[in-house]
């Protein structure tokens, strides 16, 4: 939804940039949001959490020349507020209404377009000692990309093409350079960063052979990896298991006592098996997914640290931050991973979320079948990820 300009607010309104928001709100600290976005856009997506209070009155109700005293009354006089919209303009002209009224308010900077830019990192402990492995934590959408760095070498797993930049200096900071930037399988909720992290560095862009299958299109040079290869990292080695079900192409990484998992499995759901094939191909989907889960996965030794692609609200992280647990926890204590394979694939195929927005266009983007600048990518996942087979957790107290 496009915003028309505001006027500047009578009031002095202080400004909180996406990045101190969420520390706040990663700090555990009461967070009180007005959200001005049209109610349509607030409900596909919004700022949560435990410790976050968010209420939603869309911009246009405020714009009558004596607005309504009854739109003031969702936010506490009592506490400090944070107006917030979709780029920041409607937003700072509103707090500033609420100001003149006495109330303690700040608006967030740029918006959701600028809580989308927020990133965050975390390290996961590695049964390598020599080597690093730093989860990248993406709130917005509940993205995660890895950097895994061995003996002045690294690789990146599932980069988003907004931070192409970061992964690389992350890199660099740790005396490494960029060898691999691969891909767990065909995205359909982001853009992926293979092709840029390749295109500024050195990187060997690695996608799994049945992606390739699905018709890739580069304009870089790229590697295929096959079921049971290994990839030579530094001191240590990335293996290739061949993980099928959300996508015929989707493929898992190990090292070091983790693994990868794109989107087969997360620290609270299972994958959804309808965005390759459709509702048609899903079933038969959910079937390959089943097998996936029990045989390739589960069948490894307990202490296995599961580090998947995304993060939904119902997750709660480990210890250490990141999102991530061991399989023998997941086994203990999601459901879906003791069903039969019926009673899994019907469980599966009736809790499916909407698909991500612009799914399509994003799966082309990532085949190489479209050409997407920048920014039009940076629009075009903005929003939930959805790439889990339930809205809720599966997982049981």
């Amino acid at each position: 939804m496009s915003e028309s300009p505001f006027p500047s607010p009578s009031a002095e309104v202080a400004s909180v940039t996406p990045n101190e928001l969420y520390e706040r709100i990663d700090a555990g600290e009461s967070v009180t949001l007005l959200d001005v976005r049209a109610t349509d856009e607030y409900e596909k997506w919004k700022i949560d959490g435990e410790n976050v209070e968010s209420s939603n009155v869309p911009y246009f109700e405020y714009l009558a020349d004596d607005p309504d005293d009854e739109l003031f009354d969702p936010v506490p006089k009592d506490e400090d507020v944070t107006v917030l919209c979709a780029k920041g303009g409607s937003s700072e002209y509103i707090a500033g209404l609420f100001a003149e009224r006495g109330y303690d308010v700040n608006h967030l900077e740029d918006g959701m377009k600028g809580w989308a830019r927020v990133l965050e990192r975390r390290e996961i402990e590695s049964e390598n000692a020599d080597t690093a492995i730093i989860q990248y934590q993406r709130p917005s959408s509940g993205c995660l990309s890895y950097l895994v760095v061995s003996d002045g070498e690294a690789a990146v797993i599932d980069p988003l093409r907004a931070f192409e930049e970061e992964y690389t200096e992350d890199a660099e900071k740790r005396d490494a350079e960029l060898t691999y930037a691969i891909d767990t399988h065909v995205h359909a909720d982001h853009v992926s960063g293979v092709r840029t992290v390749t295109q500024s560095g050195s990187a060997e862009s690695v996608v799994p052979a049945p992606a390739d299958a699905r018709g890739i299109e580069y304009d870089v040079p790229y590697r295929t990896v096959e079921d049971g290869e290994k990839l030579p990292l530094g001191n240590t080695e990335i293996d290739v298991i061949h993980t099928p079900g959300h996508t015929t192409g989707m493929t898992s990484y190990g090292v070091g006592g983790v693994l990868f998992t794109g989107d087969t499995l997360f620290t609270e759901s299972v994958a959804r098996p309808d965005l390759e094939e459709g509702d048609e191909g899903a079933p038969e989907a959910a079937k390959i997914l089943h097998e996936t889960l029990q045989e390739r996965i589960l069948s490894l030794p307990d202490e296995t640290v599961v580090a998947p692609a995304h993060f939904s609200d119902s997750a709660v992280p480990a210890e250490d931050g990141t999102y991530t647990a061991t399989i023998g926890d997941l086994a203990d204590s999601m459901d879906a991973l003791s069903m039969s394979r019926e009673e899994f694939v019907e469980f599966v195929l009736s809790d499916m979320p909407p698909r991500p927005a612009n799914y399509e266009d994003i799966i082309a983007t990532n085949l190489g079948k479209q050409h997407t600048k920048d920014e039009e990518a940076f629009e075009l996942e903005l929003g939930p990820n959805n790439c889990a087979a339930s809205r809720d957790s599966l997982t049981s107290d």
